[in-house]
């Protein structure tokens, strides 16, 4: 596969849930075509459901962008392989969108042992283990780190900001709005502690 997207789920105790999207292509990060998504349809911890709202909206993107010249290059084009960070209930979670958008795209889970190193990729019936020495076990551990490492860094950014609202909205006469807007402006709680009462 020359084109290569994967995905992974990051939350903490099912909130502030998003999901990133990796692209390696000919083995190598195409950073310009990373996505970030944050996780719509429900609150609470389902990695499972998650995904499958990801995908969704990915292959939904793609069926809108067919002929529509102003359509994210990204999601114009199908990638060769899908790969899941996890196992078989992911992939479970997500075959049945390819039926109903009447895809054909190969998807695995990829899998880890019990030292939490790649060790596999997972269909919805089995498991493909890797040798350690082969160049497809590289690749794919590298696809799984840096899906891991660019999932993880967004949630930590969507949490912090989530958590920095909370406490400007427990000030009285401040609201969601306005607390969005600080933020934006201030960016920290000491930037906002320091300001004077003009800014």
């Amino acid at each position: 596969p020359y084109y290569i997207e994967s995905y992974d789920i990051s939350n903490t105790a099912g909130s502030s849930n998003v999901a990133g999207m990796v692209v390696f292509e000919n083995a190598k990060p195409k950073k310009s075509a990373y996505k970030k998504f944050s996780i719509k349809s429900f609150d609470g911890q389902d990695d499972y459901g998650s995904m499958a709202e990801i995908i969704r909206r990915r292959f939904t993107e793609y069926i809108d962008a067919q002929g529509n010249d102003d359509a994210d290059e990204g999601f114009k084009k199908l990638p060769d392989l899908i790969l899941l960070d996890g196992g078989k209930g992911q992939v479970n979670a997500v075959l049945p969108l390819l039926q109903e958008f009447n895809l054909d795209v190969p998807i695995f889970g990829m899998v880890k042992d019990n030292k939490h190193r790649t060790s596999a990729i997972s269909t919805s019936g089995g498991r493909i283990e890797f040798n350690s020495k082969r160049k497809a076990f590289s690749l794919v551990t590298q696809i799984q780190d840096e899906v891991h490492r660019f999932s993880v860094e967004y949630h930590r950014k969507k949490h912090t900001k989530s958590a920095l609202e909370n406490s400007l909205t427990q000030i009285k006469g401040i609201g969601e709005k306005k607390a969005k807007t600080l933020i934006v402006k201030f960016r920290t709680i000491d930037n906002i502690r320091n300001a004077s009462v003009d800014e």
